[in-house]
C-alpha cells in the first residue's frame, strides 16, 4: 500500500458501484482511468475523482503514475436515507436511498 484515498456518503447504491470496481481491480492506474473515462455508468464520476486523488497522493510521496496499479478496492454500505411514498388505501411505503463508502489503494508494480 503506497497511496490510499476514500470517499464517504456517495449517493449511489453499493451494488452499482461494485459492478464498476470489478472492472478496475488489479489494473494499472492509467489503464483504470481509461476504463472509467469510457464507461457509461453513473458510478464512474466519483470513482474518477477518487482515483485522481489517490494518484495525487502517490505523486506527493514521490512515485510516478506509470509505476502504480490498483491493488485494493472496497465499497461498503453507508447510511440509508429513509423516505416514504404514498400508496393505495391511505398507506405509505418506505423508500430506502442507499449510500456508499468507497476505498482505493494503489501499490507498485512488481
Amino acid at each position: 500500500m503506497l497511496a490510499k484515498a476514500k470517499v464517504r456518503f456517495v449517493r449511489i447504491s453499493p451494488t452499482k458501484v461494485r459492478q464498476v470496481l470489478e472492472l478496475i481491480k488489479g489494473k494499472d492506474a492509467l489503464e483504470a482511468e481509461a476504463i472509467l473515462l469510457n464507461l457509461n455508468k453513473r458510478a464512474k464520476e466519483p470513482l474518477i475523482k477518487l482515483l485522481h486523488s489517490c494518484i495525487a497522493n502517490a505523486k506527493q510521496k514521490g512515485f510516478k503514475e506509470e509505476q502504480l496499479y490498483v491493488s485494493k478496492v472496497i465499497c461498503d454500505k453507508g447510511p440509508m436515507w429513509k423516505r416514504y411514498k404514498a400508496a393505495a388505501f391511505g398507506r405509505a411505503t418506505p423508500i430506502l436511498r442507499r449510500t456508499s463508502h468507497i476505498y482505493i489503494e494503489l501499490d507498485l508494480k512488481s
